[in-house]
């Protein structure tokens, strides 16, 4: 199969920490791997780290590992939400956590919840302390980011179109086009940017995703996203090796549909 320009970032979780579902994953065009941090302990995650690394040296590959900060994310019975009382987007328990990135040797930090240029800076601060060089994530899921969209994206090394806390932040009927804007200062500034949450989130369920799906993946490519990032579908879902598969073919015919053959970015 020919490999897709754009990326495809992949989830890790309780149904893919899998020796062989991660090599299925890889022949199938896995580019990059994702670990949230705001579920899991750090033993859970170290063994991640070894298990995708090994992986990866069968294939002779070298698969990027996002660390994703849980930020000031506040738990619920049902879903989440954040508090935005917090000075700084990157808490106490963040620091620990990019230690632990640090230490070994992740190659990107996910800032969740940035406010502004100031948690980018703070982030990258404290990788400095601890001697790293992992680059930085802004994701943009809060309305307050958009007033300084343009510093964010130029003090960050990639941006992320966080959908999900970003829908409860806009309007629904306007998230297509703040992630057409989002896509479009990225890489008018030459940064990676990334489109997540609810790609193909019926396949957590099902073997199939419907077309709306189909379309929303083909939309963020045509739109010119640099990667597309799967979150349940590959943590928690039944179908994590087909969700994969699934989404290089949407994103390769989407890519033959381009009318302007645009640059990718790649983390």
């Amino acid at each position: 199969m020919k490999n897709s320009k754009a990326q495809i970032i992949a989830t890790i979780g309780p149904v893919s920490s899998n020796k062989d579902i991660l090599k299925i994953m890889i022949e199938h065009q896995l580019d990059v791997v994702r670990l949230n941090f705001s579920w899991g302990d750090l033993d859970i995650k170290e063994k991640a780290i070894k298990l995708i690394r090994e992986v990866a040296q069968d294939y002779a590959r070298s698969i990027p590992i996002i660390v994703d900060l849980p930020g000031p994310r506040i738990q619920k019975v049902e879903g989440h939400t954040y508090d935005n009382q917090s000075i700084s987007s990157v808490t106490e328990q963040d620091r620990g956590f990019i230690k632990f990135a640090v230490e070994h040797n992740a190659d990107y930090i996910a800032v969740s919840f940035v406010v502004s240029v100031k948690d980018i800076m703070e982030c990258r601060k404290i990788i400095n302390n601890f001697s790293g060089k992992q680059k930085i994530i802004a994701k943009i899921e809060r309305k307050e980011a958009f007033e300084s969209l343009n510093e964010i994206i130029k003090a960050a090394d990639a941006v992320m179109v966080a959908r999900g806390d970003l829908g409860n932040e806009i309007t629904i009927e306007q998230m297509p086009f703040v992630q057409d804007k989002i896509i479009k200062m990225a890489k008018k500034m030459g940064k990676p940017v990334i489109v997540a949450t609810q790609m193909l989130f019926s396949m957590t369920e099902n073997p199939m995703p419907t077309q709306a799906e189909v379309t929303d993946v083909a939309n963020a490519i045509l739109q010119g996203s640099d990667a597309v990032m799967l979150s349940e579908e590959t943590a928690i879902g039944k179908y994590p090796v087909e969700a994969v598969i699934m989404m290089e073919k949407i994103v390769l015919e989407a890519e033959k549909h381009m009318i302007n053959k645009a640059h990718f970015n790649h983390l």
